[in-house]
């Protein structure tokens, strides 16, 4: 059997940084178990598989090198942008997956694409700042003063720590066992710990179960992040530009518009891809 498929680097402006994408175009009969292992052997944070595509639709199902997810954030931008820049389907289009519909625009000139994430869900608040702390390797006066870490979701399920800087961002080491524990708890995917100042945030991005420990550039938290500085008041409305995967060598920048007008959010993330 031949599959082919495309490498593709997301949040970025050049090949060869940003985060890595491996989009198979053509994968309507491949079973589920041959999936997981193609994922697995590419090793990328995500590897998608396009069901089908006509118009301006495409489906498409997302595997990490260990499990199935419902829903990432620069799988979609990646798959939009190659099946937009072969003639696989128009821009805007609507992308289907296990989460749910999300609509994306591609703009193949510009290098660009962006998507509009679910309504965000605010849960859990952890007021314990040692417990959210240890597991991050960090201590309690690293994270921010008055800021408390709580888990948001556009899609996906993360605990959004805010941190009181960038150089304790930058200093973080996870105890996988612990954070484990700390996310399972709080009923989280994984964990985005940030320092932001007005309009431009550091994050970083901290799994378990996932096959990474560390993901370079993540669309499906950039939006949670987004909504929950709107929520905190410690954001304005418009864009915020975040920049992660420095510490992995994969240098992203992702730029998050949020808006909440009339209780109606409005949450897209974009890049370049």
């Amino acid at each position: 059997m031949r599959i082919a498929f495309r490498l593709v680097d997301v949040f970025t402006d050049r090949p060869l940084a940003g985060n890595q994408l491996c989009v198979v175009p053509d994968a309507p009969d491949l079973p589920d178990h041959l999936k997981q292992a193609l994922a697995g052997e590419i090793g990328f944070s995500e590897t998608t598989f396009v069901t089908e595509a006509d118009g301006d639709r495409y489906a498409l199902r997302i595997f990490t090198p260990a499990a199935e997810i419902p829903f990432a954030g620069h799988p979609t931008l990646g798959t939009a942008f190659v099946l937009v820049s072969e003639g696989r389907v128009s821009s805007p289009a609507t992308q289907s997956s296990p989460a749910g519909e999300v609509p994306v625009e591609v703009d193949v000139d510009a290098g660009f694409a962006r998507m509009r994430q679910f309504e965000p869900a605010f849960g859990a608040r952890i007021e314990d700042r040692r417990a959210v702390a240890e597991p991050l390797g960090l201590g309690p006066d690293d994270l921010h003063p008055s800021l408390v870490a709580c888990v948001v979701s556009t899609g996906t399920e993360y605990l959004i720590v805010p941190a009181a800087s960038e150089a304790a961002v930058a200093s973080a080491h996870p105890d996988p066992v612990r954070l484990g524990v700390l996310l399972a708890d709080a009923g989280a995917h994984g964990c985005y710990l940030f320092s932001s100042q007005g309009q431009m945030a550091k994050a970083r991005a901290f799994f378990v179960d996932s096959g990474l420990d560390e993901d370079p550039g993540t669309g499906s938290a950039a939006g949670p992040l987004g909504a929950y500085l709107l929520h905190e008041g410690a954001t304005e409305p418009g864009r915020l530009t975040i920049s992660q995967g420095v510490e992995v060598g994969r240098p992203c920048t992702l730029l998050v518009d949020v808006a909440d007008g009339g209780g109606e959010w409005q949450v897209f993330v974009g890049g370049g891809v």
